[in-house]
């Protein structure tokens, strides 16, 4: 018995289809053992790990052709892991990672649901430094830009887990951070572009945000910084 109620959904893609067990909804909360407390994790903000956000979904869509041979991808604030497992099921080199302290059991599940591979994952902020966690081709996340201090955590955490020819997929809903995070990633020698998804009829109402794109190349100027 789960101390929240959960629910099923399928979410359809282009020959695939992905199961996931979610949260019934953002009034749902449980921290018996005061962990999201701890991280900082509010009642208020306890669930929202736990919902399949447009963004994720728009991410997700972002995800169902993308050319994935011989790179291994990042998911970053993964929470329900829409694109994680979506990749999974296409064969990706996939890793997740969140914060929240009930992320990784929720992916453990969708995983088995879809009868998936073994997805790495990482419970992590993006402040701290994890070695071993390596580098990455691609690293995508969905709306990630909650308040002012993400840029530089963001960023910080991008940089120290991105491989020196790489490209970052942010899928942004407008929340006003966007500005100072692209002057950022242009000062650390990344190319930015953003673009309008093209559908989102699979969404319930209209997608006001941006998919944001930022790559660099090998060069020497861009590896002394890192």
């Amino acid at each position: 018995m789960f101390p929240y109620r959960v629910r099923y959904q399928t979410i359809e893609f282009d020959g695939l289809d992905i199961h996931i067990r979610s949260l019934r909804d953002k009034q749902q909360f449980s921290d018996t053992l005061g962990e999201a407390e701890m991280l900082g994790i509010s009642s208020a903000q306890w669930s929202l790990f736990g919902v399949v956000w447009d963004s994720s979904q728009v991410l997700a869509h972002e995800m169902q052709d993308y050319p994935i041979a011989d790179k291994r991808v990042l998911e970053m604030g993964c929470g329900m892991a829409l694109s994680s497992l979506l990749l999974n099921a296409r064969g990706a080199d996939i890793t997740a990672t969140d914060y929240h302290p009930e992320a990784g059991s929720f992916l453990a599940e969708n995983t088995r649901l879809n009868n998936g591979r073994h997805i790495p994952f990482l419970r992590t902020s993006w402040a701290e430094t994890h070695p071993g966690l390596g580098r990455f081709d691609v690293l995508i996340g969905a709306d990630l830009l909650y308040e002012q201090q993400h840029i530089e955590q963001l960023s910080g955490f991008i940089q120290r887990h991105a491989s020196l020819q790489c490209e970052i997929i942010l899928v942004d809903p407008g929340r006003g951070h966007y500005t100072g995070f692209t002057k950022k990633m242009q000062s650390l020698g990344y190319v930015h572009s953003r673009h309008k998804p093209q559908c989102c009829d699979y969404l319930q109402q209209p997608f006001k945000g941006h998919v944001l794109k930022f790559s660099r190349a090998t060069d020497d100027q861009t590896a002394s910084m890192i």
